[in-house]
């Protein structure tokens, strides 16, 4: 049985006609009686009887009709729960992201979602290959995330919104003579030892281009996914490394200088299921994740 059938036997009992419960419903008559078959497959005692040319509910129908409007209210009160729900303004979004995105993202959301009635955050750090960021949206209501330009595009079993497209730029100890130049070519920077990250992992494949334009091997030395340690490590005179231009923090020790003659740039975007997207509070902070995006921009074209 389900809940159109239940309204249909109810509908009966009150009306006490096929043709008047169609009327009322907006639907044929056969539809009513459909309905009434199989609502009755589902039950052993018999529902409905005639009396005369009329249909009418025998004890057992009109016990079952007594119980659907309890099933109805009940019913009423789920929808107006899952409403709300849907609706309210200030409920928990959870938000994951890759570690350069949450420390360049979180303090602005956070920062912009002070006042009160706003979506409260549930804010976690995700450190996984591109692959990976996808089935994050099971977890997440919203995940941060991001891929080269030449990268596979994101499943369309997640919904992206496309928050920036960011350059990828060389990072050198501040004292490095490379620091004196503008830009920096393949050639320049081949031969240098290097910081990269993880195999899997964004960054790498840009790398691997240089590589390929200088007709060469870098010598890979060091292996640090987090930003900021990767700074800390090109300070100290460990390599030269791959450093995303806005979202990475300034280091008094590092110089950045773009790379001339490869396409290096990383998307950042933001993964959902559609669904997550019905609730109020997890639309407030998408469009908030924009707002932070254009202010990440604006910052590093100031």
């Amino acid at each position: 049985m389900d809940e159109r059938q239940l309204r249909v036997l109810r509908e009966l009992g009150e009306l006490g006609s096929v043709t008047a419960v169609a009327e009322a419903l907006r639907v044929t008559p056969s539809a009513i009686s459909q309905q009434l078959r199989l609502l009755q497959r589902s039950i052993p005692v018999p529902l409905t009887e005639r009396a005369g040319r009329r249909l009418v509910l025998t004890p057992a129908g009109e016990a079952l009709a007594d119980a659907a409007i309890g099933v109805e209210a009940a019913l009423a009160r789920a929808r107006h729960t899952i409403d709300a729900y849907v609706d309210e303004p200030a409920g928990t979004v959870s938000l994951a992201a890759f570690h350069s995105g949450a420390a360049a993202f979180f303090p602005l959301l956070l920062r912009r979602l002070r006042a009160a009635g706003s979506p409260r955050l549930a804010l976690h750090d995700e450190d996984v290959a591109q692959a990976g960021f996808p089935p994050l949206t099971r977890a997440y209501d919203l995940v941060l995330a991001h891929r080269l330009d030449h990268a596979p595009p994101w499943p369309r079993t997640a919904t992206a919104t496309p928050l920036l497209r960011e350059p990828l730029d060389i990072a050198l100890p501040a004292g490095h003579p490379l620091a004196a130049r503008d830009a920096l070519t393949a050639h320049d920077v081949a031969d240098q030892p290097w910081i990269t990250v993880h195999d899997g992992f964004p960054l790498l494949a840009t790398v691997e281009a240089i590589a390929a334009a200088a007709g060469r091997r870098v010598d890979v030395v060091h292996r640090v996914n987090e930003i900021a340690v990767v700074a800390e490590v090109v300070a100290a005179g460990g390599g030269v490394a791959l450093m995303p231009r806005w979202t990475s923090r300034p280091h008094p020790d590092v110089t950045l200088r773009p790379l001339a003659g490869i396409e290096a740039h990383r998307h950042i975007d933001v993964l959902h299921r559609p669904e997550r997207t019905a609730r109020r509070a997890v639309r407030t902070v998408l469009g908030e994740l924009v707002a932070a995006a254009e202010v990440i921009r604006s910052r590093g074209h100031g």
